[in-house]
């Protein structure tokens, strides 16, 4: 038993001391090392020699016990000793002598760890790492305080990083850290802190005057460009708080570039509140403004309700509508659109976005574009039309679809083009679209009757004026199609619709359109703001919330504008009153109704009053028919309100 006993013994002891970390920081009893040899003794640490084990053991003395130290480390190599001895008593002093005693192996433990696996950090380095910021005002850490890493970083580098706000207050108010020390990236103690998705360590940073705050990395960005790319919104508040300038430009352009290349939609808020300028910053390699940068329908809609430039063309000829285009963003590409970008601007080769969606065979682009009025027969440097470029390249099930859709828009047979001059382009008549014909007819009639005394098809029409009424009708998106047809009526008849009628009239959406009519809004400005009412307003299913179709009209229309404001033409739009029942039919007007033939039949019972003039109307629940919302608490309308 007693030989099976020594075999368990020495194999526990073997196994127990491969297992052990010898680098584990433990009490142990000075009484131990009698007779030991003592090999080197540094300030309070001593390195001892274990004969009989074949150890070399560092053992750190404690001035509140003389029988008790704490064990460094125990290994089992002299050359590991000799090398980590000079380190321990280099870079532990400033702990042992600040820390309050008792000293124990659980405090010292992260700190020896920190030592080992950062042979090049300085005492301020670990200070930091652990959080020891009372050890920071030792003298020797104090020598430090700037002493920089294997990467070049400093202690304030490191505490910025972490986000260390007690740290970072240490070393900037007690220490006197520098904030300009550049890291082997080119990156300041700012460039760390813009990292954080916080303002606070920045706040601290730039309390006093900061160096550093618009300095360059090795990358070509400033603080306020890394805090942008990486989202940091707290950050850039921060940095732009504590003199961050916007306009410092780096390798890829402003910040409010990286706000938009990384689609970050705060960041890029934050820079234009401050400087609204930012809207026109052009990037140093190809002029783009923030808008080319732009990948998402939010963020182009950020810039476009700030009033950018939709159609700002960049060094290589290009507007935001040709980049999207190129990168196939249809969302981000409509919102251009229904703010007004120009799809017949030529850029690269005198290619305008239609070409470009042709080459990619993209066919929600294409019909986007043609939509929004692009030219079907436009040549480029090549003299390629874009039906010529999309019967070269579209494949598949698209090719039928887009070819016949082209046809559909007039569009003529594509001949290649010849080698010496672009072909011209050739006058062509009005496409045979389904109602053209019957819109051109209507469209020359009106304008006959304008003139007088006219022969319209051989009938004349005679000297007396005739009132012309133009009547819109409801259904909501639909009102798109209205749009279409009153542009067709437009460019068919050389004037713009508020010339060619004396009345105008409409349900609903109808009645939306009317009023834009009678305010002089353009029928294309229309068509895009039907597409915007279509995401701001139409949202869900039925009934439609009130609250942003009254936002949105009234942006458009002006609070205080008033019905009577408009002379001409007659405007009506029909409506029901919603605080009886059932509704009364009621119209909106700008004009004094003729006198009432016969007294309302509700009047004997009802005690309000029936309305007369424009200026007369109030006190009524207005529901316009065609949305479909329920009515609502009664409340103060005035019938001069559009």
């Amino acid at each position: 038993m007693q030989f099976f006993g020594r075999i368990y013994e020495t194999v526990s002891s073997n196994v127990s001391n491969l297992f052990s970390n010898p680098y584990r920081v433990k009490d142990v009893q000075l009484s131990e090392y009698n007779g030991k040899v003592l090999l080197k003794q540094e300030g309070r640490l001593v390195l001892y020699k274990n004969q009989q084990s074949q150890s070399w053991d560092c053992l750190l003395l404690c001035p509140e016990s003389s029988s008790v130290g704490l064990r460094m480390f125990q290994v089992s190599s002299e050359e590991s000793a000799m090398n980590w001895f000079p380190q321990y008593v280099l870079k532990l002093r400033p702990f042992y002598e600040m820390l309050r005693p008792p000293l124990k192996p659980e405090t010292f433990q992260p700190i020896v760890d920190c030592l080992r696996n950062h042979p090049d950090w300085s005492s301020a380095h670990i200070a930091v790492d652990t959080g020891l910021r009372d050890c920071l005002k030792h003298n020797y850490v104090l020598s430090q305080i700037n002493a920089r890493d294997g990467l070049g970083q400093t202690p304030l580098h490191l505490a910025c990083e972490r986000g260390d706000v007690g740290c970072v207050r240490e070393l900037m108010e007690e220490c006197q850290a520098r904030t300009d020390v550049k890291d082997k990236n080119g990156e300041t103690p700012m460039h760390c802190a813009a990292k954080q998705d916080s303002s606070v360590v920045l706040e601290v940073l730039c309390a006093q005057l900061c160096a550093g705050v618009n300095e360059l990395n090795a990358a070509g960005e400033t603080p306020l460009h890394v805090a942008c790319r990486l989202g940091r919104v707290g950050a850039v508040k921060g940095l732009i708080g504590g003199g961050a300038r916007c306009d410092i430009l780096g390798s890829t352009g402003y910040p409010i570039h990286a706000a938009m290349k990384y689609s970050e939609k705060s960041c890029a808020e934050a820079i234009l509140s401050t400087n609204p300028n930012q809207l026109l910053a052009e990037d140093p390699s190809y002029g783009g403004t923030p808008l080319h940068w732009a990948k998402t329908a939010e963020m182009s809609r950020l810039l476009l309700e700030r009033g950018c430039n939709v159609n700002y063309l960049s060094k290589t000829g290009e507007s935001p509508l040709h980049i999207l285009t190129k990168r196939g963003r249809f969302e981000a590409a409509m919102t251009l659109l229904t703010h007004g970008a120009d799809p017949n601007i030529k850029g690269q080769d005198r290619n305008t976005a239609l070409h470009l969606a042709m080459k990619l065979d993209n066919m929600d682009l294409i019909k986007a574009l043609i939509v929004f009025g692009a030219d079907v027969e436009v040549h480029n440097d090549l003299g390629e039309t874009p039906g010529l470029i999309a019967a070269r390249t579209s494949k598949g099930p698209n090719r039928k679809v887009l070819l016949n859709m082209l046809c559909s828009v007039g569009v003529e047979r594509c001949h290649p083009p010849t080698l010496d001059t672009p072909p011209p382009r050739a006058s062509r008549a009005p496409p045979p679209a389904i109602g053209f014909d019957d819109i051109v007819h209507v469209a020359a009639a009106v304008a006959a009757m304008s003139q007088g005394f006219t022969d319209v098809d051989g009938v004349k029409t005679g000297s007396k004026k005739m009132d012309r009424l133009l009547c819109l009708d409801g259904g909501g998106i639909k009102g798109l199609v209205l749009i279409q047809m009153l542009i067709a009526l437009e460019k068919a008849a050389g004037r713009p619709i508020i010339e060619l009628f004396d009345w105008v009239s409409g349900t609903s959406t109808g009645g939306i359109l009317a009023l834009a009519i009678v305010h002089g809004k353009s029928m294309e400005y229309l068509r895009c703001l039907y597409f915007r009412m279509k995401e701001e307003v139409f949202k869900g299913s039925r009934p439609y919330e009130s609250g942003p179709l009254e936002d949105f009209l009234k942006n458009e229309f002006g609070e205080n504008t008033k019905m009577t404001d408009v002379t001409h033409p007659k405007v009506m739009v029909t409506s029901v009153l919603a605080d009886r029942h059932p509704g009364e039919l009621h119209l909106f007007r700008n004009y004094n109704p003729p006198a009432l033939q016969r007294i309302p039949p509700y009047t004997s019972t009802a005690t309000f009053k029936p309305l007369t003039v424009p200026q007369g109307w109030e006190d009524e629940d207005v529901l316009i028919v065609g949305f479909s919302r329920p009515p609502r608490k009664r409340r103060k309308v005035t019938d001069e309100g559009v």
